[in-house]
């Protein structure tokens, strides 16, 4: 059985999506109801006994179109038009060319696969990311906006923004196009409707026709064939065109809102006129990066590679979730989310306050806040550098004399010059309080923020060790040992840098942790980890010459193994308290 329908919403003929094959004899009809038309054609086959829904994109609907002519070539039985008086959806029997439905009864269990690089293309399902060069970044954005401009047609400039504006998502922009009016969609992606460029008012028939025009920009005057103007009719010389192009894209690093020169005038200039009129090959491919750089940033599914001068980007096949990417170009292990390198175990938003808090230099504001006080009539930071408690305000225009500890007047304090034992008001214990926080605060943090930059330091100068390593491994080679002999030194640099990574990370998500049972036994996990770290680290700085190989191979192996084995169940407790939500966040 075939249906055929006219779609109400585009009003174009075209043969349903799915090719039923009904094996039981009292089933002679069906109805087809359109019900949703973009970004997907939903129908639902109903029967006494079934209710199947079937979704099909704009490109299916053409592939099972030419699936059915070529099928009609063989089937003389095939109907191939829909009758005027059946628009009412009704369903014609015709040859069986497309089993959808299992011998043994009603349910589908074969479908037609769409051809590559159709709009519902899918990825394969086992890989979960790949890396992609600027070339490749490059195609894979031209096949999105050559796939949606068969939908929407829109010039090429106009799509890639509203791509950019829907984070590049196609269905997303597809079903915001046609659920709402044109002008909206533009108006959301603050463009202005290119149809609309049709309502400018044109310049004069004296206008055109005049041998030569002024440029507004030089003032100077050039024949009418080296002028050029957008829709808007604002004619300008080639040369301040081309000038206007250069500082825009050099200086301010500018593509997604080009617009004329004119001042006031909001025409964006197409991608396809900047390329005409820019002829410096340096500033076209500035020009190119620039767009792919947008591509990259504004998809959810493309994450920049943070190693040096890499220009790799991973494509990941998922949601935009926190996950190893191990770049094929540079070696760099990245978080997907992020891009910072991977940071397993603290979190994406925690990584982001630590680091921001290092930048930041909080530690010194911590310390300015434990070992200084305001006074407290003109609030001038002061620094108390002697015994007494008697305190001057040296500002000019204050010289206010108070005490250290209680911060009140120093004149009621009367001969008690040194020791201050009156009656603690609550400002003075509150200003007190603050002060011992602060000090517990500052100790906490550079507790955490001393051995966090010791690992990363450490990490640097082992990252050293694989040139060490492989001129120890040359000239084990040169000496007749033979090179899966020795290729197990890189596999435990390898290891010893996992560690110090995860070891450097710890610290930054311990920083956050409140004190619990399950924070005791991370500690004791994060130590059993350090230690064995430590024991690898110097089996690797030993004098092989005074040690056998075959010795110091299974040594190195068997602590590898270990450091391994201790990290996984470190990584395992911390994932399962994400899971599980026992990992209390502290207030800081």
């Amino acid at each position: 059985m075939v249906s055929y329908f006219l779609c109400d919403y585009c009003a174009i003929p075209f043969v349903a999506c799915i090719l039923l094959a009904i094996r039981r004899p009292s089933y002679h009809y069906a109805y087809i109801i359109p019900t949703y038309c973009f970004p997907a054609y939903e129908f639902r086959h109903r029967s006494h006994r079934s209710d199947l829904v079937l979704i099909c994109t704009v490109r299916r609907w053409v592939f099972f179109l030419r699936t059915l002519k070529n099928a009609a070539s063989t089937h003389e039985n095939l109907p191939n038009a829909m009758d005027d008086n059946q628009s009412d959806g009704s369903v014609h029997s015709g040859e069986d060319v497309g089993s959808l439905v299992s011998d043994e009864g009603d349910e589908m269990v074969n479908l037609i696969d769409l051809p590559h690089g159709t709009l519902d293309s899918r990825e394969d399902e086992t890989t979960e990311y790949e890396m992609l060069n600027p070339d490749q970044l490059t195609q894979h954005m031209a096949d999105i906006t050559q796939q949606v401009s068969q939908i929407i047609q829109v010039p090429p400039t106009y799509l890639r923004l509203l791509l950019a504006h829907f984070k590049w998502d196609k269905h997303a922009l597809i079903e915001f196009y046609f659920e709402h009016e044109k002008a909206r969609t533009f108006a959301q992606a603050t463009l202005m409707d290119p149809l609309t460029l049709s309502d400018i008012q044109l310049p004069t028939s004296t206008q055109v026709c005049h041998p030569e025009s002024v440029c507004d920009v030089c003032c100077l005057s050039y024949p009418f064939d080296q002028m050029h103007s957008l829709a808007c009719k604002h004619y300008f010389c080639r040369p301040c065109w081309r000038r206007y192009l250069e500082w825009k894209i050099m200086e301010e690093s500018q593509i997604d809102r080009i617009c004329c020169p004119s001042f006031g005038c909001n025409v964006l200039i197409e991608d396809e006129v900047v390329f005409e009129m820019i002829t410096d090959p340096s500033v076209r491919r500035r020009f190119q990066k620039l767009i792919t750089n947008s591509f990259v940033l504004h998809n959810r599914s493309l994450t920049w590679c943070p190693g040096v001068d890499c220009g790799y980007a991973a494509r990941c096949f998922g949601p935009k979730e926190a996950r190893q990417i191990n770049c094929t170009n540079c070696s760099e292990s990245f978080c997907f989310a992020c891009g910072q390198p991977w940071h397993d175990p603290v979190r994406c938003d925690q990584l982001k306050v630590w680091l921001k808090r290092i930048v930041d230099d909080s530690g010194t504001s911590n310390w300015i806040v434990a070992n200084t006080k305001e006074c407290p009539k003109c609030h001038v930071t002061i620094e108390k550098n002697g015994g007494c408690n008697h305190m001057i305000c040296r500002n000019v225009d204050c010289k206010y004399e108070f005490c250290w500890l209680c911060l009140d007047l120093w004149e009621p304090h009367g001969a008690r010059w040194y020791n201050c034992n009156r009656y603690e008001e609550v400002s003075a214990k509150q200003a007190r309080d603050a002060q011992a926080n602060a000090r517990v605060s500052l100790e906490r943090y550079l507790f955490y923020f001393n051995r966090y930059v010791n690992h990363l330091q450490s990490l640097r100068f082992e990252a050293r060790l694989y040139e060490s390593v492989q001129n120890k491994m040359e000239v084990m080679q040169s000496n007749g040992t033979s090179w899966i002999d020795v290729k197990f030194f890189r596999k435990v640099v390898d290891v010893l840098c996992s560690c110090r990574r995860t070891l450097m990370y710890t610290y930054a998500f311990a920083f956050f942790l409140k004190k619990n049972n399950h924070s005791i036994i991370f500690e004791s996990n994060q130590s059993d980890l350090e230690l064995a770290t430590e024991h690898l680290s110097g089996l690797l700085d030993r004098d092989m010459s005074t040690t056998s190989l075959n010795e110091l191979k299974q040594k190195l192996q068997d602590k590898a193994r270990y450091c391994e084995s201790r990290r996984q169940v470190l990584l395992e407790h911390v994932h399962e308290g994400y899971e599980k939500d026992f990992w209390e966040p502290l207030d800081l």
